[in-house]
């Protein structure tokens, strides 16, 4: 998009994390936001910061996950700010366990925010973008969205899923005013570790690890500058340069190699009897 200045973004997810991260830094290009996330204590965090800036932003308390909840937002937005221009897909949520210890529970919730929560966001607003001089769409992937990773088979399923669409998606929208950004980010300081469903010992460890991880208003920075620039893939963080870099290069042996690290890791029993 040439001009962020004076546009409307809808930006899910944006209670915290990169979603928080990537209001702030378009209402600081000038954007309106309309705030979408489950927790109405932190989208009025996030309002007051908005605000402060300057910039006009609503709040809408829903669940991506739900059909008409995610069907009425559209015309929510419009009622309140006129028009929309930029469409962030960013809410999700992760389970991080075998995929024989996942429950169809865990399945559906995931399958619903990060899979279904996108296809809504993308089904519900393109007819409004379509009718703007210029609009964008950004969808959130992973560099799970890349390969296949060890107790993310879940999280990877939904994340290949969200490139698949963003992928044609690109394709089709080629003739119309409609950009799309499809996002791979690897590790980034937000809530989706402290949220995610996975064993307690193994979550500690990894909050640790993202205490390394890349700030996310400097993701938010990456991903603006891709919507300016009509990007469509954008990969960021060092793990996940190396494996899209690796994925495209040696697709299989990539595997054979995570094959050969979990094949070194001690089993679940073996952790127990040494603790």
């Amino acid at each position: 998009m040439q001009q962020i200045e004076g546009r409307v973004a809808v930006v899910t997810g944006a209670g915290s994390g990169i979603g928080r991260a990537v209001s702030l830094e378009l209402a600081a290009c000038g954007a309106d936001v309309a705030l979408v996330d489950v927790s109405e204590s932190r989208l009025q965090e996030v309002l007051k910061d908005i605000e402060a800036l300057g910039r006009h932003a609503t709040l809408h308390t829903i669940d991506v996950s739900d059909r008409e909840q995610m069907q009425a937002l559209p015309e929510q937005v419009i009622a309140l700010h006129g028009a929309v221009h930029i469409l962030v897909n960013n809410a999700g949520v992760s389970v991080n366990l075998p995929f024989a210890e996942q429950s169809l529970e865990d399945l559906e919730w995931i399958s619903g925010i990060n899979y279904w929560g996108v296809m809504y966001g993308c089904k519900y607003f393109l007819p409004y973008l379509q009718q703007q001089d210029e609009a964008h769409i950004v969808n959130m992937s992973s560099s799970a969205g890349l390969t296949g990773m060890a107790g993310q088979s879940s999280y990877a399923a939904t994340k290949f899923a969200v490139r698949g669409l963003s992928e044609s998606l690109y394709v089709e929208l080629a003739a119309t005013n409609v950009g799309i950004t499809c996002v791979h980010p690897g590790a980034v300081a937000t809530n989706i570790v402290a949220d995610a469903r996975m064993e307690a010992d193994h979550k500690a460890k990894m909050l640790k690890m993202f205490h390394l991880a890349m700030p996310p208003e400097k993701a938010a920075r990456l991903i603006v500058k891709a919507i300016r620039r009509q990007r469509f893939k954008l990969v960021f963080c060092v793990e996940s340069r190396v494996l899209d870099f690796m994925k495209r290069i040696l697709p299989v042996s990539t595997l054979r190699l995570m094959r050969w690290f979990k094949r070194r890791q001690p089993a679940v029993s073996d952790q127990v009897q040494t603790q």
